[in-house]
């Protein structure tokens, strides 16, 4: 069987570019100086500023705390914990004297006793803000008795030499399209 079909080339423009870079030189003379500056007098006073620094509340969250606190914190400590443990045992007695009702007194008292929560985590580090820092600012008295500059400089122009540059373009291949038909047989 015999199929006509269409062939096309395609050719792409060319373009050239020449170009002249533009010339610039620039010539800057010095400037003539002739400045004369007097010494300025000055005096200055001053009160040193006072820092002061508490870190018990940190020590104390750190563990390193004085004797009495020590003491005072254990004892309310170790009359919690009593307080808690007569109530848990009041607890379990009540529940073991209801062993008829058919609940399983036992069991519930051996996991409750099994399982514990422990808090972890680093204890050392203390709280924000538990550092107190006061300042007390100093003052500062500064006199300055300052005189004129004497200035007497003259600028001198610059010397500017300039050549533009120069672009051209031109097309070195023009673009075309060349469509063919073309017999093929399948």
């Amino acid at each position: 069987m015999r199929i006509t079909t269409l062939d096309y080339t395609i050719t792409n423009a060319k373009l050239g570019i020449q170009t002249t870079p533009a010339k610039q030189s620039i010539q800057q003379p010095g400037a003539t100086l002739d400045i004369r500056q007097p010494k300025a007098e000055m005096t200055i006073e001053t009160t040193p500023g006072q820092l002061w620094i508490d870190q018990s509340q940190a020590f104390a969250e750190a563990g390193r705390k004085d004797v009495f606190q020590l003491t005072r914190e254990a004892a309310a400590k170790a009359r919690q914990q009593a307080l808690e443990g007569t109530g848990r045992r009041a607890m379990e007695g009540r529940e073991l004297a209801d062993i008829h009702t058919g609940a399983n007194a036992i069991q519930q008292q051996a996991q409750r006793a099994s399982t514990r929560s422990f808090e972890t985590g680093i204890a050392w580090i203390p709280s924000y803000g538990s550092v107190k820092i006061d300042y007390q600012v100093g003052d500062v008295t500064i006199n300055v008795q300052t005189h004129q500059v004497e200035n007497n400089t003259r600028a001198n122009k610059p010397i500017i030499h300039y050549q533009p540059g120069e672009v051209r373009f031109q097309v070195n291949q023009y673009p075309s399209v060349h469509f063919q038909a073309v017999n093929k047989t399948i």
